[in-house]
Order: C-alpha cells, then structure tokens, then sequence
C-alpha cells in the first residue's frame, strides 16, 4: 500500500509544493491587504529593527506579505522571494513578539516552517517558474 511508504512521487512532490505556496496566497490576503488597508493606524508604532522608522519597516513588511507572497503563490521566483519571507517572518517570531507566549508567536512560526520549506524545495512543476524550465 502506498500510504504507508517513505517514497515519493513527482506528483506528489509537486502537489505537495503547490499546496505549500498556496499559503502566500493565504498570507497576501489575510495579513498584507490588512496591513495595506490599515497602513495609517500601523505606521507610528510598527515593529522597528532596523531603526529605519516605524513607517518604512511596515513598508518592508508589506513588499514581504504582498509582493513576495504573491510571487510564491505564483511559483515565480519563488526561493527569493520564499528567502524575503524567511526573513520577515524570523523578525516577526524571534524579535518582534520576542517575549510572548507561543499562542500568540503561532502563526509567525507557521509561515516560517512553510517559507523554510519552499526555499529548500523550491516551486515545483505546478509553478511559472516550473513552465518556464527554470
């Protein structure tokens, strides 16, 4: 029986990747149009790091949960953009809610596990990048 094997298909390799960058869409839609739409009341108290300002570290925020969430759902150069929300997301985890309890960090170590993955595997066959060759 198959369900019980350690091996794996290309099929599902590639089912399995394209399932796993369905999560950038999931994070563009229910985390950076959030931070799109509620841009005026984040601007002056957002996260800080890189002591770049409250208003451009959103703005990083938002290139990363919209653009380089929307390029992983895509399969469009997906490991840079995977690595952009590697980053993004270990700010999130590690430093800005530094402190609290996992229940709040939860979804921050979620996508971090999925992003890790995607830019170890890649986007798939089931990508742009996967119909184009790359």
């Amino acid at each position: 029986m198959k369900f019980f094997s350690t091996q794996c298909s290309d099929g599902a390799f590639n089912l399995g990747v394209f399932v796993l960058r369905l999560f950038g869409l999931l994070l563009l839609l229910n985390h950076g149009i959030g931070k799109i739409t509620h841009f005026s009341n984040l601007e002056y108290n957002f996260f800080d790091l890189l002591n770049i300002g409250h208003r451009w570290s959103l703005v990083l925020c938002i290139f990363a949960e919209v653009f380089c969430a929307g390029l992983v759902a895509l399969g469009l150069f997906s490991r840079a953009a995977a690595l952009v929300l590697v980053i993004n997301f270990s700010v999130a985890a590690f430093m800005a809610l530094k402190g609290q309890s996992l229940v709040n960090r939860e979804s921050a170590l979620m996508y971090l596990g999925v992003f890790v993955a995607l830019l170890l595997m890649g986007p798939g066959k089931y990508s742009v990048d996967g119909a184009m060759g790359k």
